[in-house]
């Protein structure tokens, strides 16, 4: 299999990169948003809540493991970069494998980690049993959500988001048309939204072989057992993952943490606020698509030893990035109030999310540095230094928090994700120099 690729970075080749990824990550948040929508026209708000805090447990869960994804476009890119077949083909298979033992393993501490959750997120008894409820049947997905992860980190590292889009539409409009099959048509409720992902996520494994089948028979072909566990490689590949690990925990850990207070500000305050995060998470997955452009162009620049390449590849991923961004606070600030209405037709919901919105209107502005930030250093596997920047940021945020909730309420709340997502950039950008000094003129 030939891996070698054009390395003229144009913005025609950001946007044949960062488009796909656009299109298939606002699906992502869509399908969280279809199952708010479809338990949103439940008579009551408990079933919201119990979506919202279901989706939050498994967020925490498997984007703890969100290094499968990161780390092998990392992995993946740099191998493209110095046109490394072999070692593009150990990757994959050992993260192939990681993918399925770590998967299996979630299913088997399931119930533990269940109950931990739950004792964790402080909230109605009966949203507590419809949360339980969702858990029990999302858990099963474990080995196809890691799976999932690789096969994305695999495409985007190799240039090719066509196949990362095709396969992420096949999981989400799967999901989406389950979901109203199963809650609006057979009226399951919380179970059928967690039935559907779980389908849903396995539908997309089977894709995903047929996708990645000509690099997976080419790695089995290169297979030798010594070489895959070949102990630098696997100390390299764990200590990276390990990085990321800690970073994407504290990350979602954060993003927790603001349900679990909002879940205290009682149930209506709880589902203004996961329609607003929902739309945080369209807005963050759709500019992420430019981070992605950046993990891979950055990641083959770093791995070929390209400064000028390397550059150019940040200035022009950032570039369209911020246009973007400023694209989707202007459609926020004129149809946000009609969104909010897709979501719901509580009136107290909507009245409540109304009053937070303008916190959605500036988080793109503010958010769009971190994103850029994070792919960049994934590409060039400065791993550590994203590790240490997260870890100062979540305790920046959790001092913020104390401060500003008592002082202003939801508003703290929201004051203070968004001081969180300015000092993630600031001590991104603290280390960004390092990369550069790293790289050949």
């Amino acid at each position: 299999m030939n891996i070698s690729i054009d390395s003229t970075i144009t913005h025609r080749k950001v946007w044949a990169l960062a488009g796909p990824i656009m299109i298939s990550n606002i699906s992502v948040p869509l399908v969280g948003a279809v199952d708010t929508a479809v338990v949103g026209r439940l008579p009551e708000p408990q079933a919201m809540g119990a979506v919202a805090l279901g989706a939050l447990i498994f967020s925490f869960l498997f984007w703890g493991f969100g290094f499968l994804r990161m780390g092998t476009t990392g992995f993946v890119a740099r191998a493209l970069g110095a046109n490394d077949q072999q070692a593009l083909s150990d990757t994959l298979l050992r993260v192939l494998l990681l993918a399925l033992m770590l998967g299996f393993l979630i299913i088997l501490l399931s119930r533990p980690v269940i109950g931990f959750a739950l004792y964790l997120l402080e909230s109605s008894v009966e949203v507590e049993q419809l949360t339980a409820s969702y858990a029990g049947i999302r858990i099963w997905s474990a080995p196809a959500t890691l799976l999932i992860y690789v096969f994305t980190g695999v495409f985007i590292g190799m240039h090719n988001t066509g196949k990362a889009f095709v396969l992420q539409l096949i999981l989400n409009i799967s999901n989406m048309l389950l979901d109203v099959l199963f809650v609006i048509v057979f009226g399951m409720g919380v179970e059928g939204v967690a039935l559907a992902t779980v389908i849903a996520e396995y539908l997309a494994v089977f894709c995903g072989f047929i996708l990645l089948r000509q690099p997976i028979l080419t790695a089995i072909k290169q297979f030798d057992w010594q070489r895959l566990v070949e102990r630098h490689a696997l100390v390299q590949l764990m200590s990276a993952n390990g990085n990321i690990f800690i970073r994407t925990l504290c990350l979602v850990f954060s993003f927790a943490y603001f349900t679990a207070l909002s879940a205290k500000m009682g149930e209506v305050v709880l589902a203004a606020n996961a329609i607003l995060l929902h739309l945080q998470s369209i807005m963050a997955y759709g500019l992420d698509g430019f981070a992605h452009a950046a993990e891979a162009l950055t990641g083959s620049a770093y791995g070929a030893g390209r400064r000028k390449q390397f550059s150019r590849s940040v200035k022009l991923t950032s570039l369209w990035a911020a246009i973007i961004a400023g694209l989707v606070s202007l459609m926020y600030l004129f149809f946000g109030k009609p969104i909010l209405g897709l979501f719901t037709n509580i009136d107290s919901v909507l009245d409540a999310a109304a009053v937070y919105l303008p916190w959605m209107i500036i988080s793109p502005l503010i958010s769009i540095w971190s994103f850029q930030l994070d792919g960049i250093f994934i590409g060039a596997g400065y791993t550590r230094e994203m590790r240490n920047a997260m870890l100062f940021s979540m305790l920046a945020y959790l001092l913020l928090l104390s401060v500003l909730i008592p002082w202003w309420g939801n508003h703290g709340l929201f004051l203070s994700l968004s001081l969180f997502m300015l000092i993630r950039a600031l001590t991104l950008g603290f280390y960004y120099p390092r990369i550069l000094a790293a790289i050949g003129r």
